[in-house]
């Protein structure tokens, strides 16, 4: 019943009204370019990892059916508004071809070998992303006047949220049936943060420059710049009590000890979202 109500009640693109684009304004933002069509790109590659993890869970029926019924879904939702967004504004930027060569390349990286070595580790990343992404898409909602944008930005860290939630909720299950320790859950928690600014968004980057600036591709500082401001909008707008508390919430830490260590983490954080 549950999953019925919140299939059903989960928003689609249609509902994005894009005549309220001021598009004469909006379309000299080169930064805001960059950071809607990256993020298009990464999203709609979530098919190539989602295979890799339904194979991973595929004897946990419950698991693997939400990550292809719902999780892959509104994923792929996400990639198609953002690039509706973008075609609606920059209709000259050749988003397939772009796309197509960013897949060429984006697609060896989801590889089965980078999963977490348990499938209850493999929850703890899978949090770790869904934090990162939902921290993403909140700043890009607080850092734009755009309505649309603002709206759309909201939606889907209001999903990633959700899916955050059921990975949560799937981790608690392997936590106990795998008798999983605090230093191993660290351990995952680590890894997957010191990667969450990983070469996705760098890959993504550079074949949008390749496609908008062909004069431009693989100019490293082009690519510096851009990378630079995209990352100061962001950092600007960033919740991060919010983004602590989800990545922590799996080492289940007594109330003392998680405001000990929380101060830490956060500097851990800052520095994981400002290199």
């Amino acid at each position: 019943m549950h999953k019925g109500r919140e299939e059903s009640t989960h928003w689609k693109i249609a509902d994005l009204d894009f005549s309220k684009i001021d598009i004469a304004q909006v379309r000299p933002d080169e930064n805001l370019f960059y950071l809607v069509t990256c993020a298009s790109f990464v999203e709609s590659g979530s098919d190539l990892y989602t295979q890799n993890l339904v194979d991973y869970y595929g004897d946990e029926p419950e698991i693997s059916s939400w990550l292809r019924e719902q999780w892959e879904v509104e994923e792929l939702q996400h990639g198609q508004a953002l690039r509706a967004y973008v075609e609606h504004i920059w209709p000259e930027f050749d988003w397939p071809v772009a796309y197509a060569n960013f897949l060429s390349e984006y697609s060896s990286y989801c590889k089965v070998e980078l999963l977490e070595p348990s499938k209850g580790l493999e929850m703890v990343a899978r949090c770790v992303v869904e934090a990162g992404t939902a921290t993403f898409y909140g700043a890009l909602s607080r850092s734009t006047s755009e309505p649309v944008l603002k709206d759309l930005a909201s939606r889907i860290a209001k999903d990633e949220v959700n899916h955050y939630k059921h990975f949560f909720r799937y981790f608690r299950r392997f936590r106990q049936n795998e008798g999983l320790r605090r230093h191993r859950i660290f351990g995952a928690l680590r890894r997957r943060t010191m990667e969450m600014k990983n070469e996705d968004a760098a890959c993504a980057l550079r074949h949008v420059l390749g496609t908008r600036s062909p004069a431009h591709a693989g100019d490293l500082a082009t690519l510096e710049r851009i990378h630079s401001k995209m990352n100061t909008t962001i950092r600007a707008h960033l919740s991060a009590d919010m983004t602590i508390k989800m990545i922590m919430r799996p080492l289940d830490l007594p109330p003392a000890v998680q405001t000990m260590v929380a101060y830490p983490v956060t500097q851990i954080m800052n520095k994981v979202f400002l290199r």
